[in-house]
């Protein structure tokens, strides 16, 4: 590599509320489409992501997205199938392309060598969880959760990319990290484990074993970040270095965070 040149490859995980304005209460694709090109991402990790939902205008969300960051490979993955907050039913990968979706997707911008599925285990049976100004805890009927990792072909070199949304529930996300971690564990290194972990920077360190990116970058709430519940976790990133941002847009309630690699030196 020549002195002084440089290759960047710009990673954005993103949680994209089905592409929704806190501030207007509803989604305009228009917006969203703007939204994803001002990131510049190459490659792009996106959770809570529609697919033919009335919400978000029967849109495509992920093709929505592809085409505002001119990424040719992308991957959309069901985490359930049916609407969120209505009828729906865990997602197995059987559906058909126009069927009411909604889940996670993984965008790039360079070529994809192979992609993986992983679905992670389910909490048996409804759910206590604690909700603030309430003395007893209420049942609720946690959503299926699922991972997609690509290994990708980028200026870099290979690179396994992989995005999830983790359980909201303390005692069970853990155990979906670890899971997913197991599951990843022959994938080409480096490995950049993304997405909306539902845990603070120390938890995701802990129980993944791998090097936050980005860490004391808080995303969430949107008006007045407080805590990091979005990360990039990298295994094997030796002569690598990043760089990472927070960006507020017009759409969801965290802020994108945004990771530059480079090749050090």
């Amino acid at each position: 590599m020549p002195n002084g040149y440089r290759t960047r490859v710009r990673l954005v995980t993103f949680n994209i509320l089905h592409g929704r304005s806190p501030e207007r209460d509803e989604v305009d694709i228009a917006i969203f489409a703007e939204a994803i090109a001002s990131l510049e991402a190459d490659v792009l990790a996106l959770q809570e992501v529609d697919r033919n939902q009335a919400r978000s205008g029967r849109a495509d969300l992920t093709a929505v997205a592809a085409e505002a960051m001119g990424a040719d490979d992308h991957l959309f993955v069901a985490a359930l199938s049916g609407s969120p907050g209505a009828t729906w039913t865990a997602a197995t990968g059987t559906e058909q392309p126009d069927t009411a979706a909604y889940g996670i997707a993984l965008l790039s911008r360079f070529p994809a060598v192979s992609w993986e599925v992983v679905r992670l285990p389910v909490v048996p049976g409804p759910a206590p969880m604690r909700f603030h100004g309430k003395r007893l805890p209420t049942l609720v009927r946690e959503e299926p959760r699922v991972a997609v990792a690509a290994c990708i072909d980028s200026p870099l070199g290979q690179l396994t990319v992989a995005t999830t949304h983790l359980s909201f529930l303390p005692w069970w996300n853990g155990h979906q990290l670890r899971t997913l971690v197991r599951s990843l564990r022959a994938a080409p290194r480096p490995l950049l484990l993304t997405g909306d972990l539902n845990m603070d920077t120390a938890k995701a360190a802990r129980v993944s074993g791998m090097r936050p990116l980005g860490a004391r970058c808080p995303t969430f709430p949107v008006r007045t970040p407080q805590v990091q519940l979005d990360h990039v976790l990298a295994d094997g990133f030796e002569g690598l270095v990043a760089k990472a941002s927070v960006r507020r847009l017009p759409v969801s309630d965290h802020l994108a965070l945004v990771v530059d690699v480079e090749a050090a030196g």
